[in-house]
């Protein structure tokens, strides 16, 4: 019971009339047990982009979305949320993480776990503790003061708890010398002080030993059938080197699991509703436009289509946008609304929409799909994948959706993988080939062989080496538009992974000529709107990043239409800070995130003013990289020190006296307001929450949302401290014209700090800085509580 049935699924025990209980990978959606295109999922936004709702209601909602698909896919349990910090912007799975701030993570996360476990389906709350970057992610020994533990990285785990959550996963990683399967945090405070008395799991493939993690807290090793706790386990019992009780516990810990998502006879269903498709798109829309950020705006939005005769819109990613990040939360969706598509649709019968396509950033490549391909035996579009033996005889077929086969079924004698299609070229010129996996792969088009050799596997990250093996390309020239047969086989060598992906990069456009044609267009049009972002070999999991600029000169572009159009509205498509160096040239700037299946739709509801941008930065943007204050994720030999302490985010822009691009907490919306007054309590007791009331009037045309952030500071203090720290925020809305009252309560938790020396919390005693205002940048007010020693804290 103590190790996974399979890859995805525990085991049962028909003695006591337990079924197997189904994971599967979140936070953007549900993929279920199998990497099937044919079985969509809903996407979301991207971790990142809830962390810019700013609305735990909402989240809530999203969470409920979630287990819902969970029901429809037969899951138990969702791996999700990622309680990780934006640590650096140059973290490869920032998209996955919701925020730079403890306080802000904890309470989105919180959220998402009431809303998937309300109704029956477990959150896992992931991946406990300090595991913010990918370099070295399997074997890197985190060095991390006790302090910043407490106060930065185990805080958001520690609400997850108090939220409820039935799982914590155990990430690969160490801290100050310990792997985390084997971690004492594991037992205290997870299950001792905070008194967490679900599940905790292991990341996939994290565990390695087998005593250490069964003496410590680790409850459930994954995957399975094999891991280091079978006979090994057994008689590590027998022999007294493990307790029974330890095992004991394990065990009531998944049947009290079991009992909470229905898992014993009589089967119990999940109380999950079913979500009808539309209700689903119509969710999934809101939340695009209630994260997207408005960055900057001067006067250009929201535009407004009567006054719209003609419309630019120019970039690779307003045809083909980033709706999620890459790695092991990657799901297929079952249709994606593009910007361009979303533009169109509003200005049917009413402007011209005129698309300048652009160079894909990077050369990035798209796997073979149904737009362009059919299956060579069937004609339906899509592919034919083929599994065969040694001798290269047909053990089985069948017709995909996708050049991305990430777990195909593999019968007995399985030597061979191959994926074959029909290519209908649009255009004529060289075209890029690829195919991805470890072992031995070869590539043909018509015939012609443009890619044979071994690729050795170099890493044993499983989401590089099952789910984004790194892609071998190879160029031919194709001199006509009619279909090429594309074949690529991969030898299934022992330890070459699971996944094989097929892709195909037509000529590229001239960046010179694409540039002159979007300037042409931008300069006829009234109004242009340019769409910029990542690329598919940036911001995924495996992978740190090694800059924050945009490929594909996107900027000389941004710059270029800019000049000629004073109404440029350029949308970033990123999980995750990237330097924007124009971004005082252009009339407005959104930024858009990762923003799931309904893209386009909800970008074009903040675009001509249906829905106000109702998102705020969860994380502090940079103008550089050079000017970012927490950089480093490469480790030195084997260690990365996280010497920075408390100060990550804006705490470490405030320490360093440094101005970013754009603070934490900013956001712009479609109307103004007046903060008026405020009223925060003179004295407070230790160790008690208190509540700041701020009065604000919208001074707009617009009705509109504003949220209200609470800061403190202790520049007197005893004990090391922030310049400054988030404490808390609320967010109201109001009429034009309207006042508003914002009551935000700060958690007694805001003003507690870690003692080292007495391994407890306390509570310094004396005056506190409160500050209130729009951003961590942007403070409206600023006054004093003295906080007041109790018998707990004095």
């Amino acid at each position: 019971m103590l190790t996974g049935a399979t890859t995805w699924r525990t085991a049962g025990e028909a003695d006591v009339g337990l079924r197997e209980m189904v994971l599967s990978d979140g936070p953007a959606g549900v993929r279920g047990e199998a990497w099937d295109e044919r079985r969509p999922s809903a996407l979301l936004p991207s971790a990142s982009a809830l962390g810019a709702l700013w609305d735990e209601e909402l989240v809530e909602e999203l969470g409920g979305l979630l287990a819902a698909e969970a029901v429809r896919k037969g899951v138990d349990v969702v791996l999700a949320p990622t309680l990780n910090l934006h640590r650096t912007p140059l973290g490869g799975r920032h998209f996955e993480c919701f925020s730079e701030d403890p306080e802000l993570t904890g309470r989105t996360g919180a959220a998402l776990i009431r809303g998937i476990q309300a109704h029956g389906v477990a959150a896992t709350a992931k991946h406990y503790v300090a595991n913010d970057s990918e370099t070295d992610r399997l074997t890197v020994d985190v060095r991390v003061s006790e302090r910043a533990l407490r106060e930065v990285y185990l805080a958001p785990f520690e609400a997850a708890v108090e939220a409820g959550v039935w799982l914590v996963m155990a990430g690969y990683n160490s801290v100050n010398g310990a792997t985390m399967t084997a971690h004492p945090l594991l037992d205290d405070p997870l299950k001792g002080e905070w008194g967490f008395d679900g599940v905790v799991v292991s990341d996939w493939g994290a565990l390695r030993s087998t005593e250490e993690p069964a003496r410590a807290a680790l409850d459930l090793a994954m995957p399975g059938p094999q891991s280091p706790w079978g006979a090994e386990l057994v008689q590590a019992v027998k022999d007294g080197r493990v307790a029974q009780d330890a095992v004991d516990d394990k065990v009531r810990r998944l049947l009290r699991l079991a009992g909470r998502v229905g898992a014993f006879t009589p089967y119990l269903r999940h109380r999950a509703p079913v979500q009808r498709s539309q209700q689903t798109r119509a969710l999934l829309r809101r939340a695009v436009a209630a994260g997207t950020v408005l960055l900057a705006n001067r006067g250009v939005l929201p535009l407004d289509p009567a006054e719209l005769s003609s419309v630019a819109v120019v970039g690779a990613h307003a045809a083909s946008p980033r709706t999620q990040g890459g790695g092991s939360a990657g799901v297929f969706p079952s249709d994606v609304v593009t910007p361009l598509a979303g533009i169109r649709s509003r200005l049917r019968g009413r402007a011209r929409v005129v698309h300048v396509p652009c160079p894909l950033p990077g050369g990035a490549a798209a796997p073979l799909g149904t737009d362009r391909c059919s299956d060579p035996r069937s004609g339906a579009p899509g592919v034919l994948l083929r599994v065969l033996d040694e001798s290269g005889r047909e053990l089985h077929a069948e017709h995909r959706l996708s050049g991305r086969q990430l777990e195909p079924d593999l019968p007995p004698g399985a030597h061979t993988v191959e994926i074959s299609a029909l290519l209908r070229p649009r255009q004529q010129g060289l075209w890029t080939f690829g195919v991805g996996g470890f072992g031995r792969m070869t590539l043909t088009v018509d015939g012609h062989t443009v890619l044979d050799g071994v690729f050795p596997r170099e890493t044993d990250d499983p989401a590089v080496v099952h789910v984004n093996p790194p892609v071998q390309q190879a160029s031919t020239e194709l001199t006509s538009k009619r279909p090429v047969l594309v074949t690529a086989r991969r030898e299934l060598l022992p330890g070459s992974g699971r996944a094989t992906v097929v892709t195909a990069v037509p000529p590229q456009p001239d960046a010179e000529r694409t540039t002159a044609a979007a300037v042409e267009a931008a300069r006829e049009a009234d109004a242009a709107i340019v769409v910029v972002g990542t690329d598919e070999r940036d911001e995924t999991e495996g992978y740190d990043r090694g800059n924050l600029s945009l490929g594909g000169r996107q900027d000389d572009l941004v710059r270029a239409v800019a000049a000629v159009n004073p109404r440029t509205v350029v949308v970033v498509n990123s999980g995750g800070p990237v330097e924007m160096p124009w971004r005082q040239d252009v009339g407005a700037l959104l930024l858009a995130w990762f923003p799931g299946q309904e893209a386009g739709a909800g970008l074009t509801d903040v675009l001509f003013g249906l829905e106000e941008p109702g998102g705020r930065l969860p994380t502090t943007w940079g103008a550089s990289l050079t000017d970012v204050p927490v950089t480093r994720t490469r480790p030195a030999q084997g260690r990365l020190d996280y010497a920075e302490g408390l100060h990550i985010g804006h705490r470490a822009w405030l320490r360093a006296g440094r101005a970013p691009a754009f603070w934490f907490g900013h956001g712009l919306g479609y109307t103004s307001w007046e903060y008026e007054a405020v009223e925060a309590p003179a004295k407070v007791t230790a160790g008690e929450a208190f509540t700041v009331r701020v009065h604000l009037r919208n001074t707009g045309t617009r009705a509109g949302r504003e949220v209200v952030q609470i800061y403190a500071a202790r520049p007197e203090s005893a004990v090391e401290r922030p310049v400054r720290w988030f404490a808390g925020y609320a967010a109201v809305r109001a009429e034009p014209g309207r006042t508003v009252t914002a009551e935000v309560e700060v958690a007694a938790r805001a003003l507690r700090h870690w003692s080292q020396d007495e391994h407890a919390w306390a509570v310094e005693p004396g005056p506190y800085r409160c500050m209130a205002g729009r951003s961590a940048g942007d403070l409206r007010w600023q006054g004093e509580v003295t906080v007041e020693p109790s018998a707990l804290h004095g």
